[in-house]
């Protein structure tokens, strides 16, 4: 007995896959899409926040770099002399002095320009020391004199003036009128105050001129005998 197959027929309907399976890969990737973009911007805000804090970092150091260079920059440049050894203008005895001088300049360049002109700023200073007695010297008044003297002379065998300061002169008084009022005062028992002296005006610069590279003359050593 032959067994009879069955064809299958030829208008059945193909086989469809479920749409549910493709909306889940294609959420899958969305997703994965998303992290990958989520992820990105978190590297990006943290390179940027690096930077950032490079930047702070070398902002700093610039800083610290400039504050160290401008004290750098203010700090004294001092040029000390050899010690000076001279006969004063005692007449009464004979006294000499010992005098140390250091030059505050203005910066150190100005000390290789001094040391060229050494010889007539030491003749200069050694001057201005033989003229002086040891009751002038022995007073602060008269070393903060000489201290402006030296710093005057000093400059000028580099081509420099320095002017110096108006002396100090009381104002004009007028006798009879002082008197008067010294009188009604005395009588009206009010005192009458003195004519105060007239305040030194300050030397005119010139603008033109030359700097002097010596700002402050100080003395590191004194001694009189």
């Amino acid at each position: 007995m032959s067994a009879v197959m069955a064809e299958p027929a030829a208008d059945a309907a193909p086989i469809r896959r479920p749409r549910k399976k493709l909306l889940i890969v294609g959420a899958a990737v969305l997703a994965l899409v998303l992290a990958l973009a989520a992820g990105g911007v978190v590297l990006l805000k943290q390179r940027a926040a690096r930077a950032a804090a490079a930047g702070d970092d070398e902002a700093a150091t610039e800083q610290a770099r400039g504050a160290a260079h401008a004290e750098q920059k203010s700090a004294p440049i001092y040029l000390p002399l050899d010690p000076f050894v001279v006969n004063l203008a005692d007449r009464e005895a004979d006294r000499y002095a010992q005098i140390g001088i250091t030059f505050e300049l203005d910066s150190g360049a100005s000390s290789d320009q001094i040391k060229a002109y050494m010889p007539a700023i030491r003749n200069a200073i050694l001057l201005i020391l033989a003229n002086k007695t040891s009751k002038e010297l022995l007073n602060r008044e008269g070393k903060e004199q000489l201290a402006q003297e030296i710093l005057r002379e000093a400059a000028r065998p580099m081509g420099i003036e320095v002017l110096a300061p108006e002396p100090v002169t009381p104002a004009p008084v007028d006798i009879a009128s002082s008197a008067a009022a010294a009188a009604s005062g005395a009588a009206s028992g009010v005192a009458v105050a003195a004519p105060a002296a007239v305040k030194p005006k300050a030397p005119r610069r010139n603008l033109n001129a030359p700097r002097n590279p010596i700002q402050h003359v100080h003395f590191s050593s004194f001694i009189i005998q």
